[in-house]
């Protein structure tokens, strides 16, 4: 019951700029009714990936898993750019670059910086499915969390810069990062109690450890 309260209080959280954006006109209401909907279909593809991490005998692990994720996605993209965007190279890539000032060498860094952070983020985020205690369950907290302080990245890079007010770290924003935050806790709490009432109160000793016997006993080394 804490556990299913505390992602209550992370989904109100998230609630609170939703109902901000009213405010910003029909299509962020429309884009943030999308979003949601994507989120849900995203979510089902934690639970899938739990269920395929630890399926007894047939389980694999996380980074196998994480592994085929890259391999499929990199081949969907790498096929879009072969297709698609190298027809239209100059108008979607070359003529956008000379216009905002971005060269050939800083466009290139962005996008190895990308893939170094989604690299991380998949290595991070199939770990905790498959080890963090509530699985995917978890990881989605984790989720909102991350989706809360991107509010504050977004007002330090793009407010006042690009776009409108919908950049700006305003109080609504402020109020749902502190909810969600408390939700976070909530569920962390709630989820270390499980998982010691699970273990009959007590925590797992992870070591590895050494027996030697010797002629007038045992010696342990830890």
């Amino acid at each position: 019951i804490q556990q299913w309260t505390a992602i209550l209080v992370v989904f109100v959280g998230l609630g609170v700029t939703g109902l901000a954006t009213v405010d910003l006109g029909p299509d962020v209401v429309k884009g943030t009714l999308l979003v949601g909907v994507g989120s849900a279909m995203h979510a089902m593809t934690y639970v899938l990936s739990e269920s395929l991490m630890n399926n007894g005998k047939e389980s694999v692990s996380s980074a196998k898993l994480c592994g085929v994720y890259g391999a499929v996605a990199f081949t969907a993209y790498f096929a879009w750019q072969v297709f698609y965007t190298s027809r239209h190279f100059v108008q979607l890539i070359l003529e956008p670059m000379k216009e905002s000032g971005t060269t050939v060498k800083i466009a290139l860094a962005i996008l190895l910086s990308i893939s170094a952070m989604s690299m991380l983020h998949s290595a991070t985020f199939f770990h905790t499915v498959k080890y963090c205690p509530g699985g995917s369950t978890s990881a989605g907290v984790m989720k909102g969390l991350q989706a809360a302080l991107v509010f504050g990245a977004t007002s330090i890079a793009f407010c006042n810069r690009i776009g409108g007010s919908e950049m700006c770290f305003t109080e609504d924003k402020l109020v749902s990062l502190l909810i969600v935050v408390a939700g976070v806790i909530m569920f962390a709490r709630a989820t270390d109690i499980q998982t010691r009432k699970s273990q009959g109160g007590y925590e797992d000793i992870l070591s590895e450890v050494d027996i030697s016997e010797v002629e007038d006993g045992r010696q342990f080394t830890v």
